[in-house]
């Protein structure tokens, strides 16, 4: 069975390879704890993991999320970061972890659920799970890099 636990810090290692999965630009275990730790933790950013009965020296998923506030949506819940270990993809891990924020979200009285997904043809597997999990297409999302 997969127990999915909130993972805090001092044990944010155990998330770094599969956000590197995810976000390779980080590049190694130690850049990604730091930046988790030393960037995201100290503004609201929260780490859950799906760890499998055989492994718990990592999890095999992972999501990243905050709660905020804005003028458009009110007090919601953003998903940063949604990432399964290539060799544990299609367990379902991904969809608990889903689940699981779903009902964080709810216990904090969030109005919403959001999150980003990239289009590229490699992401439909993603889109896929959002959709089950009732994320609707709400909007575009505009960028420039500087």
């Amino acid at each position: 069975m997969t127990e999915v636990r909130e993972i805090p810090e001092g044990q944010t290692k155990l998330a770094a390879p599969a956000m590197l999965a995810l976000r390779p630009r980080w590049e190694t275990v130690d850049a990604v704890v730091d930046l988790i730790d030393t960037r995201l933790r100290p503004v609201g950013y929260r780490l859950v993991g799906a760890f499998d009965d055989d492994d718990h020296d990592f999890a095999a998923s992972v999501i990243g999320f905050r709660v905020a506030w804005t003028s458009a949506w009110g007090q919601y819940l953003y998903v940063d970061d949604l990432s399964t270990l290539p060799e544990a993809r299609g367990r379902g891990h991904a969809d608990r972890l889903l689940s699981w924020v779903e009902v964080e979200a709810r216990r904090l009285g969030c109005e919403a659920l959001h999150l980003d997904s990239g289009v590229s043809p490699d992401r439909a597997p993603a889109h896929r799970l959002y959709m089950r999990h009732n994320l609707a297409i709400t909007a575009h999302h505009f960028t420039v890099a500087l």
